[in-house]
């Protein structure tokens, strides 16, 4: 155990807890649309099991990593020549899976929300149960982005660990400012949403990789969403300087 505190393991447990969290952002606005959805009571809760839950998944992969790396790349089954694993088929379905919730957000915010919905007694507790086990499906999806880069950068699995418990913790508390910030402003809701199917297609592009043999470089992903949120940070400026000479 005294190893974790080498130099250079404080080094990589630094450098993975920062990626992690990078690696996090999409996560983090999509829990922080889908628990908006919840009334404010209940929105602490659930960001405590999606924590918890995040820290059990990713801490169990990482506790799995022999099953991990010998199983998840593992061809499961061919379609011609294109072989898929594990991997590819996780990435499929959480990209659909992310397509779909998405849009249908874009819809009910576009069209407007049923005011009806979860009005019934005990509705608010189903939605809660839903919403909750939505939120792990989504994040075991985005844990393996996670994983994966644990791997590639730590040799021991204490530090893997430490550094995703320490990065779940860190977005578990901004999870509630980001929430804010964007609720407070439906523009940038809409503008999250949009990230989002960007990261849905990612993620469904990714999983059919055998196929096209491609790959999309996340970090063009990253940059357009910060040039965007930029562009909109000035429009909302612009908008209160113009409110403000009425």
């Amino acid at each position: 155990m005294h190893s974790l505190f080498t130099f250079d393991s404080l080094v990589s447990l630094l450098t993975l807890t920062l990626l992690e969290i990078v690696l996090g952002i999409d996560n983090v606005i999509f829990v922080s649309l889908l628990i908006g959805r919840l009334p404010a009571g209940r929105q602490l809760d659930a960001r405590r099991v999606w924590m918890i839950a995040g820290i059990l998944v990713r801490s169990g992969l990482l506790l799995g990593l022999g099953w991990l790396v010998t199983s998840g790349s593992k061809v499961l089954f061919s379609i011609g020549h294109w072989g898929f694993s594990l991997r590819n088929l996780i990435m499929i379905a959480g990209g659909l899976f992310l397509l779909f919730k998405t849009v249908q957000e874009i819809h009910e915010k576009l069209e407007g929300d049923n005011p009806e919905e979860g009005a019934v007694s005990g509705g608010a507790g189903k939605s809660f149960g839903a919403i909750v086990t939505q939120l792990i499906l989504v994040d075991t999806v985005f844990s393996f982005d996670s994983i994966i880069t644990a791997v590639g950068l730590a040799q021991q699995v204490a530090v893997m660990i430490t550094a995703v418990i320490m990065a779940m913790i860190l977005m578990f508390f901004f999870s509630q400012t980001i929430a804010n910030f964007i609720n407070r402003r439906p523009t940038l809701k809409i503008l999250a949403l949009s990230f989002l199917i960007m990261v849905g297609f990612s993620l469904l592009f990714e999983g059919l990789e055998p196929i096209h043999h491609s790959h999309i470089d996340k970090g063009y992903i990253y940059f357009s969403m910060v040039f965007a949120f930029g562009v909109e940070l000035l429009n909302t400026r612009a908008r209160k300087k113009s409110a403000g000479r009425k």
